[in-house]
């Protein structure tokens, strides 16, 4: 599987600098996914669940309280207000 740079982060520093397969976002226009290729862009994103495939088949879950998704040739970087991973106190699912 083909992987891209991703990297999160919130006023509160970087939350994930790392290799991912595809990121799924509720972006301002509907729901985006990211993988590795994709033309260069950049949108705000609502509130919302943010999935990261990983390169190992993994899944890691969380949700973004709305911000910037840049989407670069080599790149891709979030600017979220806040973001909290899924299964830490307060944090559902669901988006």
């Amino acid at each position: 599987m083909n992987t891209f740079k991703l990297k999160i982060s919130t006023p509160n520093g970087n939350i994930y600098d790392g290799a991912a397969v595809k990121l799924d976002v509720r972006g301002i226009e509907g729901e985006l996914a990211v993988m590795a290729g994709h033309i260069p862009f950049m949108t705000a994103i609502k509130p919302g669940h943010c999935d990261i495939l990983l390169e190992d088949g993994s899944e890691r879950h969380a949700r973004a309280e709305g911000g910037i998704l840049n989407v670069a040739a080599d790149s891709v970087t979030l600017l979220a207000s806040s973001f909290s991973w899924a299964g830490q106190a307060g944090t559902p699912r669901q988006a």
